[in-house]
């Protein structure tokens, strides 16, 4: 069928950070969409908090929102954008969720969005567990004995009835979050806890736990006509218990019989077609070993981390092909761009094995349990593909980045191997190799493990063959190496023979169909056939590039790096090269077949580069992109004539060799952190000790801050050289100085003659918490014009001197006013995606004519430092701790994030509140009610700690702290509770548990002795949802933004394709009505599109304008101008009884409506306006107000009866009497018999956030003085206590008089703050007659 042309504008959302379970498979799923959509014609308008992706690319979409993933956001941008359709299925769970959200509110209905691709009711059926359960019933698939809990009392006599062990997989969550395994009741209440804690809708399923199954997974497609194919076949090399993404997973399915595959692939077509799912779908199995039973675990309705393995495996585009379908397209009319011949219906068919192996981050947390369960703990994966399992295992191995080329790696403890067989942890395959060494049976291993034999038998042969080959190597011995996938360097070292037989790796092409076609698309793997396709491949005769890609994700170096990879690709090949792209993610953009000319899915060693090199013969290598993986292939490459484009080998080494530097920056005279390079336990501790403590101690050539640590004595020094010396590292160690000061970041790019500094960020945590981790602003908010000239200058200096060509990342520490430079990165950082995209300039496609000869001068974006944009952006790094809750969560020089978001915003505060909101944090006082912070600090932060204790004192927030930490706050006059310490009870637990603290601040982890109490607190917390601050300086950041105001509804919605680029001038008028003062801006041209975000910096009383709120005046299709009030919070303020009389002056006044009588539209309602003039300017206006409404749901007030008068309540344990009704605006009048004692400040509050009013109410306490005369004060919802409220006027008249206080008809006084208001009620409705004045006019900027 045709494309749906009533689909011309889809907003697509996106997943968000990087956190374990949601990694870079879903910017590579999105960035497909979104080219998919674009090139149909269909305007994209892209939703998405993380920078550092493609996906978010100008060039993906029409529209793109850097925005944090809420209900909120997402609600506002479709408001501003009006889609007609919603892609959801794209963006992972955090994409999923929110759809279904927005569908089960019905807000999308409201707003005629409609979900393309999967409906709704299917997402539900395979998503909730309860329906899910139903829905197989239904279709007779089996599924594993279970029941539905919502609490841990259901969660409890569920496993009672089923029996024990059981395991609990929440609903509506990624990567397993919250799920565990309960071998008993004691268990089961805690994790079942955990599991409907992380569960959004509170909903678990508690299931028989089939340990021992084996694990398959399908992924299948459907289109809308019910065309359905299975793209691929996997298989776990664990049984069911371990996450599939902890998990050896290989492709096609190696174990199955044909009836076994058959029964499951017919399984997974029956169960995608009856949840009438339509796209990709992933079916998950656990299938009996020892007969033909099988259940369905899950269903995923929408691409997933399988989807792209899978579609890397196959090369069939999942993602591509699901957005097509949702465009309209049936399966048969779309192209397979592999072969070109054949359609999307037909099944991928593979001649040879994949292997994924995943990468987890232990490395990072030392200590920490490594486990591996039914939750997700790895931050990314490798995918390998070999023409057998063997050879593609060996190759994942050796591609993972864990100092590995075989399976022989040294054991976690020194327990017997046949007693460690049982832990089920990230070196159980290494454990089972081990013990297959020592002689263990293959049926003894399966008998603990219930790992399949065939993979036993599979690991068998490469235990034979190293035993066969240890007394030497013979030309067949060395072949049948090859062919078992081990690189020389293995076979070198496991044979003793120094010198190999001649050998040429072959490489073969991913065609989809098992060579039946020719494959089009050139995507090779290595194998030890003597035939090359990737030599025999047509050539265009363009010179050859080749970009080195970043290999797994993993803390440290994540999706940036690809990001940059992939830009570099794009501009080689629009510079005339073809360009050949290495890498090993199966995740990325980078590996997808039609990114670059020419894709090789290897490791990135130095063999396998090498031997790809021998194919293509590049005219060089581009290493500055693809982090450290690519960097540290640097000096080999040199070591055999590459030619290293950019910065060259030896520029590299300058940077990262400690005397090479110190020598260069004496040169310049530039200074950094005195410090030594130690090789030896007794060299450390007498350079820390001639240093002085405290000192930071990090190995060379690092990325990520791996293995950095401040420590503060010898002992702390011995044992981290132990640790270090253990691991045999062979660079030196680097003991420097450690300084407490600000952290600066600079990117440079330079040609060897000139630079450009596209920005200078400045994080807000000091120096100690490693750049990764810390929060990044720029532009720079505390450097002034000298320091930042004299950062210039020596970001040239450096960058020239090094020879740099391309890229380099500096890091500064300004400390005592002096400049210090901390360390040199010769290539691209992590900052480079959100750099580029918030300055306009493109970083990777800058440096990559750079490296190849282009003069910076040429490509039009200048040199020195690139001219600010009139944004703030705020880079915040997000963690993935409740996937690994036993780590020290402490923030230090070590890096410990999995991701970023970015907040921008016209000030620093709005764009670190985004940033924080992005992030996952509540920033303001809790909506269910805590309002108290925890504090505990070290002996060393005791001085600063009074600072920020003010600050949350003045926000009315209750201080609880530990003895030491309560004295200090408690000098400052400031009422404090003192919390025991861990160690003395469980007083800070109970606190916790009650639900009174917001946030916690602790800085007492920084000696190992405190460090498990910092870890079992923080695990709790992050139970409970509640934020811990590490560092005082983001603590103090945090309390900065409460006090601004900003929240989700009052900040700047910036689409980064039409970002400003210089600052706005804005005129405005200050007027006044009875005291009631507004900035009045003309927006005839509708310039103005976020007024809301407005209303924080320029209503400010102290640092903006002054003023109750804005309010626009903006054209009218059916009266003389449109009136819209915005409060000083912006939020919506309806009609304004005093705002309204001043926009008729204004429109008088200013010759755009000549007339006494106009008409102006507010509130939904056009009001008729007389205008009284004196000296040929207008001083009073009567405004016909329109009828009051009563109806409780007009108001609204969620009070019974068809009006609400005189109707007793209770609020903040007050009894009152309310009569409630709208103006246009909802009001509620309370009559109090003395008007100036009435607590307005604290009662205003309670009434405006009752749970009565589901939009808020504003309340105006009045007393009738006479039949004439009410005396008023009026809190407004949004602006606090003001000095008159027109509406409000209007309200307690109305109130008065339906309540038989004043007579209806007569024209009665209300005396307001401000002065004198007269209203007339009547049957025709409220007249409201007052003053209104011009203050002032002026100018300003945004």
């Amino acid at each position: 069928m045709p494309i749906d042309s009533s689909i011309r504008k889809v907003m697509v959302i996106g997943s968000g950070p990087i956190v374990i379970g949601q990694a870079a498979e879903f910017d590579y799923a999105g960035a497909q969409a979104c080219r998919v959509l674009h090139d149909a014609g269909v305007n994209v308008v892209l939703v998405n908090s993380n920078p550092a992706t493609i996906m978010t690319d100008k060039a993906l979409a029409d529209e793109i929102y850097l925005e944090p993933l809420t209900l909120t956001s997402v609600k506002r941008i479709i408001e501003k954008e009006q889609p007609d359709s919603l892609l959801a299925g794209l963006g992972g769970q955090t994409g999923l969720t929110l759809a279904m959200e927005l569908d089960k509110e019905g807000f999308l209905q409201q707003h005629n969005v409609r979900l393309i691709g999967t409906n709704a009711e299917a997402i539900d059926k395979a998503e909730d567990r309860e329906l899910f359960k139903e829905t197989m019933a239904a279709i007779g698939e089996p599924t594993i004995p279970s029941g539905i809990a919502n609490t841990v009392a259901e969660a409890l006599e569920v496993a009672d009835s089923i029996g024990y062990p059981v395991i609990i997989r929440p609903a509506f969550t990624l990567g397993g979050a919250g799920g565990g395994v309960a071998y008993s009741a004691e268990e089961l209440t805690l994790v079942a806890q955990t599991g409907l804690d992380a569960s959004p809708i509170t909903q678990i399923l508690v299931e028989r736990y089939i340990y021992g199954w084996k694990e398959i997974e399908f992924e299948t497609m459907r289109d809308g006509a019910g065309n359905v194919i299975a793209v691929c076949s996997m298989e776990n090399f664990d049984p069911v218990g371990v996450h599939t993404g902890d998990s050896i997973v290989v492709a096609p399915a190696l174990t199955l019989s044909d009836k076994e595959f058959q029964m499951l692939r017919s399984a997974a077509l029956n169960i995608i077609s009856a949840l009438d799912i339509v796209g990709g779908c992933n079916c998950q199995f656990a299938l009996d070993p020892d007969s033909f039973d099988y259940a369905v675990i899950e269903v995923n309705p929408r691409v997933s981390r399988s989807s792209a393995l899978a579609s890397k495996a196959t090369g069939y585009p999942i993602a591509k092909i699901t957005t097509k379908i949702a465009l309209g397209y049936t399966l048969d009319e779309i192209q397979n761009d592999i072969t070109g011949k054949t359609c999307a219906c037909f099944e991928p068919a593979l001649d040879y094995v994949v292997v994924k192996f995943p990468k987890w981050p232990f490395d990072k947390f030392v200590g920490a349990s490594r486990r591996l369960g039914t939750q997700m703990k790895a931050t990314g994966e490798v995918m390998a593909i070999g023409t057998n399992f063997e050879s593609a295992l060996l190759k994942a191995v050796r591609g993972a980045e864990i100092h590995l080329d075989t399976l022989h790696a040294k054991p976690l403890s020194d327990r017997p191997v046949r007693d460690r067989l049982a832990d089920c942890d990230d070196h159980r395959l290494f454990t089972v190799f081990e013990a297959l060494c020592s002689g263990v049976s293959v049926d003894e291993i399966h008998n603990i493990t219930r790992i399949d034999r065939w993979f036993l038998a599979r690991l068998q042969n490469l235990v034979d063959y190293e035993a066969s080959i240890r007394s030497g190597l013979t030309p067949e011995l060395y072949r049948r190496g090859k062919y078992l996938g081990y690189p020389d360097a293995a076979l070198r070292r496991l044979s003793g023979s120094e010198t190999l037989p001649a050998f040429r790796a072959g490489y073969k092409m991913v065609d989809t169909c098992a060579a039946e076609f020719d494959a089009q698309t050139p995507y090779f793997y290595a194998s030890a056939d003597a035939r090359c396709e990737a030599r025999s491949f047509p050539r265009s005769g363009k010179p050859v590039v080749m970009v080195l890609g970043s290999g797994p994700i993993r803390i440290g170096q994540g999706i940036e790096f690809d990001y940059s990879s992939v830009h570099c690709v794009w501009t080689l090949k629009s510079m005339g090269y073809d360009v050949v792209i290495v890498n090993n993610n199966p995740e990325t953009v980078s590996t997808d077949y039609d990114t670059a000319d020419r894709l090789y899915f290897e490791p990135l060693t130095a063999e396998d580069v090498l031997q790809i090199i021998d194919v293509e013969h590049p005219v060089g290598v581009v290493v500055a992109f693809g982090g450290q993986t690519a960097i540290a292939l640097t000096q080999t490459l040199d070591r055999h004539g590459i030619r290293i484009l950019g910065t060259s080998a030896e520029g590299i080494d300058i940077a990262e060799d400690r005397e090479r530097f110190d020598a260069l920056l004496e040169q310049f005279h530039i200074s950094r952190p005195k410090g030594m390079g130690v090789q030896t336990l007794p060299e450390a501790l007498h350079a820390a000790q001639t240093l002085g403590y405290p000192v930071l101690l990090r190995p060379s050539y690092v990325i990520g801050g791996q293995n950095m640590k401040i420590v503060h004595d010898d002992a702390e020094v011995t044992t981290y050289m132990q640790r270090i010396l253990a691991q045999g590292i062979d660079n030196p160690v680097l003991v420097d100085k450690y300084m407490m000061g600000t952290e600066l970041e600079v990117d440079v790019i330079s040609d060897g003659t000139d630079v450009l500094i596209p920005g200078i960020m400045e994080h807000i945590e000091r120096a100690g918490v490693h750049s990764g981790d810390s929060i990044a602003v720029y532009p720079p908010y505390n450097l002034n014009d000298i320091m930042t000239d004299k950062i210039v200058d020596s970001s040239r200096k450096l960058a020239l001197a090094l020879g740099t060509k391309g890229l380099v990342n500096i890091q500064y520490l300004i400390w005592e006013n002096e400049l210090y430079v901390i360390e040199v990165n010769p290539r691209a950082s992590r900052t480079v995606p959100y750099i580029s995209k918030v300055t306009g300039v493109p970083m990777v496609d800058v440096a990559a004519r750079v490296m190849l000869g282009t003069p910076l001068k040429d490509l039009g974006y200048g040199t020195g430092l690139h001219p600010i944009p009139p944004y703030y952006a705020v880079k915040v790094p997000v963690f993935s701790f409740e996937k690994l809750g036993d780590v020290n969560a402490y923030l230090g020089p070590e890096m410990k994030s999995t991701g970023e978001v970015l907040g921008l915003g016209k000030t620093m505060q709005e764009a670190l509140f985004k940033g924080l909101t992005s992030a996952g944090m509540v920033v303001g006082r809790h909506p269910d009610g805590r309002h108290g912070v925890l504090v505990s600090v070290d002996t060393h932060d005791l001085g600063e700690i009074v600072s920020l204790a003010k600050k949350l004192d003045d926000l009315h927030f209750a201080l609880y702290a530990t003895a030491e930490t309560a004295a200090a706050i408690a000098r400052l006059g400031i009422d404090v509770v003192t919390v025991d310490g861990i160690r003395e009870s469980d007083h800070a637990f109970a606190l916790l548990e009650s639900g009174c603290i917001d946030y916690i601040v602790y800085t007492g982890a920084l000696k190992d002795a405190t460090t498990d109490d910092y870890i079992a607190l923080h695990r709790r917390a992050l139970q409970l949802g509640i934020p811990c601050f590490t560092s005082l300086d983001t603590a103090n950041a945090l309390a900065d933004i409460i006090a601004s105001r900003y929240n989700e509804h009052n900040t700047e919605l910036v689409d980064i394709n039409h970002m400003r680029t210089k600052r706005q001038r804005l005129k405005f008028s200050k007027m006044q009505a009875t005291g009631d003062d507004y900035i009045y801006v003309e927006n005839f041209d509708g310039h103005i599109t976020c007024p809301e975000s407005l209303c924080i910096p320029l209503c400010s009383r102290h640092r903006g304008i002054g003023g109750y709120g804005i309010v626009l005046i903006e054209r009218s299709a059916v009266a003389d101008a449109k009136m819209r009030v915005f409060n000083r919070d912006g939020s919506p303020g309806g009609i304004g009884g005093n705002a309204i009389r001043c926009v008729g002056k204004y429109l008088y006044d200013n010759g755009i409506v000549p007339r006494a009588d106009l008409t102006i539209e507010a509130g939904g309602r056009v009001h008729r306006l007389h205008l009284y003039t004196r000296f040929g300017t207008v001083g009073l206006v009567t405004v016909e107000m329109g009828k009051p409404a009563f109806a409780p749901e007009a108001v609204p007030v969620t009070l019974e009866g068809e009006r609400v008068i005189d109707r007793p309540v209770t609020i903040a344990g007050g009894e009152y009497r309310i009569t409630c009704l709208s103006m246009g605006n909802p009001h509620c009048v309370v009559f109090v018999d003395r008007v100036d004692e009435v607590d307005v400040a604290h009662l205003g509050p309670q009434f405006e956030h009752a749970d009565l009013f589901p939009a808020r109410t504003n309340t105006e306490f009045i007393r009738v003085v006479n039949r004439t005369t009410i005396k008023m004060r009026v809190w407004e919802r949004g602006n606090g206590e003001t000095r008159a409220c027109g509406t409000g006027a209007c309200a307690a008249v109305v109130a008065a008089v339906e309540n038989g206080l004043c007579p209806k008809g007569e024209t009665i006084t209300v005396k307001v703050t401000g002065g004198d208001l007269l209203v007339t009620y009547d049957d025709d409705g409220v007249r409201l007659t007052g003053n209104a004045e011009l203050a002032f006019t002026g100018v300003t900027t945004y």
